[in-house]
């Protein structure tokens, strides 16, 4: 298949969720779709590498979802709310998820969140009370 090139594919760090990157990573979101079924997420935590083999999710597709390794399932082509219904179930929460993106620790992490927050309650409020980025 051919793809068109995107500007954004030269911004650093970004992984943007389209065709390109979704196209060879759909096994991996249908897996991680069907969590939204609470039989699903229970039969997956029975036997992970088994429910991967019964999507087709195979090779790294397969090593990163038995390795909770979200970063390279994301820069792989994962939807990112999808992964979210494997991740939040399962005790890693979207503050564990930004550290491992970022490549450091959750408490680094909450840090970096904090001292960005600094003042915010005095911008919204200069702003008439609402956040336009």
């Amino acid at each position: 298949m051919t793809w068109t090139k995107h500007d954004y594919e030269d911004i650093p760090g970004t992984y943007v969720f389209d065709g390109k990157h979704a196209y060879g990573a759909y096994p991996l979101n249908k897996l991680l779709f069907s969590f939204c079924d609470e039989a699903n997420r229970t039969e997956f935590d029975g036997d992970p590498a088994a429910y991967c083999d019964k999507y087709g999710v195979t090779g790294q597709y397969k090593e990163y979802v038995l390795g909770k390794n979200f970063l390279s399932m994301l820069r792989s082509g994962a939807n990112i709310y999808y992964m979210a219904k494997m991740a939040i179930l399962r005790g890693t929460s979207v503050q564990d998820a930004g550290a491992a993106f970022q490549g450091i620790t959750t408490p680094e992490f909450q840090a970096k969140l904090s001292a960005r927050a600094e003042g915010l309650v005095d911008k919204l409020k200069a702003r008439g009370g609402y956040w336009i980025g």
